[in-house]
């Protein structure tokens, strides 16, 4: 299942696509606003973002733009604007494709599965980390050729890990990605849940050298 974010000023528009795209499989997160936008994609990572131009706060150029300094995300612009110059400008900040309104939903799914494919097959699936190989599209991580049995949470924490090498992720973002929003400050399923993780994964788990504890803040995954 993927996950889009969908922002757009129209709110009715937002609940349409919303329930459009969550019949068929998405999962989905609204933003209103441009600076809602990038705190809504700052804790869920989304997959997809189709974005207006003309937002409150932040333009829809300036989100793709600030989205691009970390995101990899599949941006879709949805506007209303059909000048050429304002779709150059938006494919120039870093969007993948630009559909103009008004549109059918069978035509946006149709974007979104596109974007999603050049996305996939543009980056490196399988991740590999001294003996260990981790293949984010198969969910499959083997440890000197032997496969490696993790549980879904195990998974998911690794896998936000991967998909930031050398950067640190905070317990908050961590706790709200794998647990959900309710559990933010449950810093003690984190000790748990890496502690299991080098086990299975490190040579000498009291002594990691790729799963990175950094003390009050967060883990890392050290290449």
């Amino acid at each position: 299942m993927s996950t889009v974010l969908v922002v757009d000023d129209d709110r009715a528009l937002v609940r349409a696509l919303s329930i459009g795209l969550r019949v068929h499989g998405f999962s989905v997160h609204a933003a209103t606003t441009g600076p809602e936008a990038l705190r809504v994609a700052g804790k869920v990572h989304p997959d997809v973002v189709l974005v207006d131009l003309g937002l409150p706060g932040l333009d829809g150029i300036e989100v793709i733009e600030a989205l691009r300094g970390w995101s990899e995300a599949a941006i879709i612009v949805l506007s209303a604007r059909p000048q050429e110059a304002v779709k150059v400008a938006a494919l120039d900040a870093g969007a993948d494709d630009y559909l103009t309104k008004p549109f059918g939903i069978d035509e946006l799914l149709a974007r979104v599965r596109a974007v999603s494919r050049r996305r996939v097959s543009a980056s490196e699936p399988v991740v590999h980390v001294g003996e260990i190989t981790i293949d984010l599209s198969a969910r499959r991580v083997e440890r000197a050729g032997d496969l490696v049995h993790l549980t879904p949470k195990e998974w998911a924490a690794l896998a936000i890990l991967v998909r930031h090498p050398g950067q640190l992720v905070t317990h908050r973002n961590l706790l709200e990605q794998v647990w959900g929003e309710g559990y933010s400050t449950e810093t003690d399923y984190l000790r748990t849940l890496f502690a299991r993780l080098r086990r299975k994964l490190e040579d000498d788990p009291s002594h990691p050298r790729h799963l990175i504890t950094e003390p009050g803040m967060g883990y890392r995954l050290e290449l």
